[in-house]
């Protein structure tokens, strides 16, 4: 009776200690070489790692963050999980944390600054790392929870804090070059959240290339960075008399396109439209959507490495700041004004 309830050997579950006796030492060591492979000598360790690949040793995830005194978790917080834009991100992130053994927890702000303070501190109690996306929060709040927590912030710039920001430089310039040669002297821009660090950088660098460029800028908005937005924006860039539309992201372009065809008005025969960000179906609009793309995967994979370099490090650095550039995208909702053909 006994012999028929035993386990099976081979079904029974590999532990430290049968990790450690067929490598040849201590359980401490096995820990230290999984844990800490820099404080045990390169033959030890590789003998170590080559026996727990072969018995298929699978460390125990909760007892190993108790005894590193980490959560082996991460956060996410976005201000918008329905905008295409951070969809992206997401997955991008989640596969790279994944691939580092760490569990994500994903929050939504709904663009609101407050909400995003509350979740970030709540959450920064319960994790190892924050990646903030986009975060509205004044600067002060933001050094408040990264004196909590790691912190890395992506599509913002930040001096005090790690960052992984866009260089909007590029690809405004070459928007705004693209419509001075279609012939295009008076424009709108549809700018974004008020409180947006990208909104700001974006408009900066529209006013800066248009007033070089002898382009008259008119500014308008805030508008909801979303499909509605850009849909009530619209009337308003009609009423501006304007030739040609630049728009704070690419769902208040859409918006724009969509309450121009209902007023009857074509694109890009009567109005020329410019989105940001060239999130996926921006190239499936009928025309496609002429955009500024901003390398999302990359800002993500950026954003992972970052924290996760900051967890692996054993002394504090010096805040990290990195900037990727954009490039404008030429599709055909861009073309000649009006007044200009033949």
């Amino acid at each position: 009776m006994d012999d028929a309830t035993e386990v099976p050997e081979a079904s029974r579950p590999v532990t430290i200690h049968m990790v450690a006796a067929s490598a040849g030492v201590s359980a401490s060591t096995v820990s230290r070489a999984l844990n800490f492979p820099e404080l045990v000598k390169p033959g030890t360790r590789e003998r170590v790692l080559e026996t727990v690949e072969r018995l298929g040793y699978q460390p125990n995830r909760a007892a190993r963050s108790l005894a590193l005194g980490r959560t082996a978790s991460l956060g996410l917080i976005v201000p918008d999980i329905a905008n295409p834009f951070f969809a992206p991100f997401v997955k991008v992130v989640q596969a790279r944390v994944r691939e580092a053994n760490y569990a994500l927890f994903l929050a939504d702000t709904d663009e609101d600054p407050s909400t995003e303070v509350e979740l970030a501190l709540a959450m920064s109690q319960q994790v190892d790392g924050l990646i903030l996306c986009s975060p509205r929060m004044p600067g002060r709040k933001l050094r408040t929870i990264a004196a909590k927590t790691p912190v890395v912030v992506a599509n913002r710039l930040s001096r005090s804090v790690p960052s992984i920001a866009l260089d909007f430089g590029p690809g405004v310039q070459q928007a705004v070059a693209h419509v001075h040669a279609l012939g295009h002297r008076r424009c709108a821009y549809l700018s974004g959240p008020g409180g947006s660090w990208s909104n700001r950088q974006r408009l900066r660098a529209f006013t800066a290339h248009c007033e070089s460029y002898g382009i008259e800028l008119v500014v308008l908005g805030p508008y909801e960075p979303v499909f509605s937005g850009g849909y009530r924006g619209a009337d308003e860039a009609l009423a501006a008399r304007v030739t040609a539309i630049f728009a704070y992201n690419d769902m208040v372009a859409l918006g724009v396109m969509s309450r121009l065809a209902d007023r009857g008005v074509r694109v890009p025969d009567e109005m020329s439209v410019v989105g940001f960000d060239d999130i996926e179906v921006a190239s499936m609009t009928s025309p496609p959507l002429t955009t500024v793309a901003i390398p999302v995967d990359t800002v993500a994979k950026a954003s992972a490495a970052l924290l996760l370099s900051l967890l692996a490090e054993t002394t504090p650095q010096r805040p990290a700041a990195q900037e990727l550039a954009t490039r404008l995208v030429i599709r055909n909702t861009t073309g000649v004004p009006k007044e200009d053909r033949i």
